[in-house]
């Protein structure tokens, strides 16, 4: 590493995110993985998924051994200007229907769904029992 790394910007960073020029920031470090992409155990495509954010998440997330964390220094070029990060943008969960008590009408339909079909069977019968009544 050298003694005083370069400062990179997002936006700098952010543009080197193709398979022959791709860049992470991990940490608040930059490094540039163009020669380590094709070495990757998780392929070039988790890399590349990486690229124009803050890496670090991903990275950790994985669970990386030792090895791998001291592999990096080869590929350390600079420091990231926090400066220009963008800000996480905060969860928000979607926004749910509101709790309705007084089902009425949901209520009705169902219970017409169930009825309805059962009064026409009944008709039916009813129908079919008169007729024969009549035949006999």
């Amino acid at each position: 590493m050298a003694s005083d790394p370069k400062i990179h910007s997002f936006e700098d960073v952010a543009t080197h995110n193709k398979t022959k020029d791709c860049w992470l920031i991990i940490a608040g470090k930059v490094y540039d993985v163009t020669t380590f992409m094709e070495d990757h155990p998780g392929g070039d495509e988790v890399l590349l998924s990486a690229t124009g954010k803050d890496a670090t998440d991903d990275f950790e997330d994985v669970g990386h051994s030792d090895s791998a964390r001291d592999m990096m220094a080869k590929y350390y070029i600079g420091e990231i200007d926090s400066t220009t990060m963008p800000l996480k943008r905060a969860y928000v969960p979607p926004k749910q229907a509101n709790y309705n008590p007084d089902k009425t009408p949901e209520f009705v339909i169902k219970i017409l769904q169930f009825l309805v079909p059962l009064m026409i069977l009944a008709l039916a019968f009813v129908v079919r029992r008169y007729t024969k009544e009549k035949s006999d």
